[in-house]
């Protein structure tokens, strides 16, 4: 399978776009556009290699202070929404 390219727009968080390339349901390459850049990469880099539903197990839910998502979450919202697309052949 070609690796896909998805670009998701977070919302609520320092960062605003996330893009990602999966091939076979493994993260192939993450990048996140603003935010806390350190961070942000280190969490790109140990995504890296990951199948997307370990990716979400992992990071859904978490909450950057007294917001309600942060960009992890953000990032699991993402491949969530990717996997719902693809199951409707989207």
């Amino acid at each position: 399978m070609a690796i896909e390219t998805i670009i998701y727009n977070t919302q609520g968080t320092c960062s605003k776009q996330i893009i990602l390339e999966v091939e076979d349901e493994i993260v192939k390459n993450a990048q996140f556009i603003g935010g806390c850049q350190g961070n942000l990469t280190g969490i790109s880099s140990l995504i890296i290699g990951m199948h997307i539903n370990d990716v979400i197990e992992r990071l859904k839910g978490i909450k950057c202070g007294a917001k309600q998502t942060s960009c992890p979450d953000q990032l699991a919202t993402c491949l969530v929404q990717y996997l719902e697309k693809k199951s409707v052949g989207v």
